[in-house]
């Protein structure tokens, strides 16, 4: 926009306005802070790792209250090292693997815990199960 003076020079400002360009930064800002404050954690996708999962006969359930259960048998955080003994002894040592099911909310401390008392004891192979394909999500096997 060309801007004259009362001269006889016709003369063009060289400013910008920036105030409008100010504005328009101004509300996109506001709107990225409330959409990243409105979403939410996107959904952990299921293992569907069925090939590589072997048998074993230690199967550990952990559950939202952090409770432990070797096979049949529910014990305390500091049990399940003695428990682990207990089947390495029946069994002679020959199963090596244990699956370790946990519940979404139980925590990883727990988890850690069960896992260090089982290597401590000589098992050594771990696999971690999640929900199977094909149930309700409330149900764990």
């Amino acid at each position: 926009m060309a801007v004259t003076a009362g001269g006889q020079e016709d003369e063009v400002m060289s400013t910008i306005n920036i105030t409008p360009f100010t504005d328009v930064l101004l509300v996109l800002l506001i709107i990225f802070i409330i959409l990243a404050s409105v979403t939410k954690e996107p959904k952990l996708p299921d293992a569907k790792n069925v090939l590589k999962v072997q048998p074993s006969e230690i199967v550990v359930l952990i559950d939202s209250k952090n409770r432990v259960q070797v096979g049949s048998t529910i014990v305390d955080n500091t049990d399940s090292a003695r428990v682990f003994h207990d089947l390495v002894q029946q069994t002679g040592g020959k199963l090596r693997t244990v699956i370790i099911k946990a519940d979404p909310k139980a925590d990883f401390g727990t988890i850690l815990r069960v896992m260090d008392a089982a290597k401590n004891e000589g098992l050594t192979g771990f696999g971690l199960a999640n929900h199977i394909e094909g149930q309700p999500e409330g149900q764990s096997s």
